[in-house]
């Protein structure tokens, strides 16, 4: 193992470039890993356009879509052996004693800090990870897939824990990005009818959505798509994955009384409607962020035994020299779900 590896940084507002950084060395209760593939996220993109509403320790090296093998044990570490294939949660730095850890609800912690903006994350040959964060799989899971249980973990809390979408359920998600697609992927497996709704230049996201379980809408009012179901009330569920303030009040107009709505898509706008259609429907909305052990434990079984099939998401597997050009992509929409190998050369 050399002492140097290159990452790639987010070194300032809107200034992400591949630099030489030393490899990081694994503390008591921490692991390295050796990273074979990592996803590209479109908060990783945000990070990039300088757009996005969280705050960010710069400079960091994006990353927290990740997969890999053991590389080297911290001193106190017993659960994992070198060599070991594993994914890692993102709550890389969390206070163990807050009231929300202590409930298993870490992912809620206010001083919770994440890989890629909090912490330096995996988009590099190596990355240090807290043995609580880790996740054994198996060895016929492709790292490819393997890196995207975040995401799929994000939609399964979204639409499973938070909404607890029931078989039977009409489902609306708005926004048919990566997680809009696999919200609408988890509820397909969970519920009865699932829709997306987009916009026309959304049209090859739409082709994978459908691909994965789901009618598809890119009609202007998605709320007269949906008072063609069942009893015209509107459907049980909304996941709002868009991120922006209009879908939020599209969402109001679009789920039946007494129905949930999970917001998931993050966005900065101010909202400029009333809220009284959630009172008037005794609607409830709610938000939903990140994920725990349970959820992830959940994911990988799905992901093992191929009920739930990522093929048609991931778009592209490339070196980490590449990541410009998949980024611009992922941005451009031509690719649905990027993924790169940084371990790439090295395996070859």
């Amino acid at each position: 193992m050399t002492d140097s590896m290159p990452a790639l940084v987010n070194t300032e507002p809107e200034t992400v470039s591949l630099e030489e950084v030393p490899v990081p060395e694994p503390g008591p209760e921490d692991v390295l890993i050796e990273v074979r593939a990592v996803g590209i996220c479109g908060s990783d993109i945000h990070q990039w356009h300088g757009s996005h509403s969280w705050p960010v320790e710069y400079p960091c090296t994006l990353g927290h879509e990740f997969g890999g093998v053991v590389a080297e044990l911290g001193e106190d570490v017993t659960s994992f052996d070198v060599g070991d294939r594993v994914v890692s949660e993102t709550a890389a730095v969390i206070d163990e004693d807050s009231p929300m850890s202590r409930q298993g609800l870490y992912n809620l912690d206010p001083d919770r800090k994440g890989f890629g903006y909090g912490v330096d994350g995996a988009m590099a040959h190596y990355v240090t990870a807290p043995e609580r964060c880790l996740h054994d799989i198996p060895d016929d899971l492709a790292f490819e897939y393997a890196a995207l249980t975040e995401p799929c973990s994000v939609a399964y809390n979204a639409v499973c824990v938070n909404n607890d979408v029931n078989p039977g359920d009409d489902v609306l998600v708005i926004g048919p990005g990566p997680i809009g697609i696999l919200c609408a992927a988890m509820a397909s497996l969970s519920g009865g009818r699932v829709i997306v709704s987009g916009l026309p230049e959304d049209e090859r996201r739409l082709e994978v959505a459908k691909e994965m379980g789901a009618a598809v809408t890119t009609t202007d009012d998605p709320v007269e798509y949906v008072e063609d179901l069942g009893d015209g009330l509107g459907v049980d569920a909304v996941v709002d994955s868009a991120g922006v303030s209009a879908t939020l009040e599209v969402a109001m107009d679009a789920v039946r009384p007494d129905g949930t709505i999970t917001k998931v898509g993050w966005g900065p706008e101010p909202m400029e409607y009333s809220m009284d259609p959630l009172v008037q429907k005794a609607a409830t909305i709610e938000g939903s962020f990140s994920h725990n052990w349970p959820v992830w434990e959940n994911v990988i079984s799905m992901l093992s035994t191929g009920q739930l099939d990522l093929e048609p998401i991931v778009s592209h597997v490339a070196p980490l020299e590449e990541w410009e050009s998949c980024f611009r992509k992922m941005d451009e929409s031509e690719y649905i779900k990027a993924v790169l190998k940084p371990q790439e050369s090295q395996l070859e």
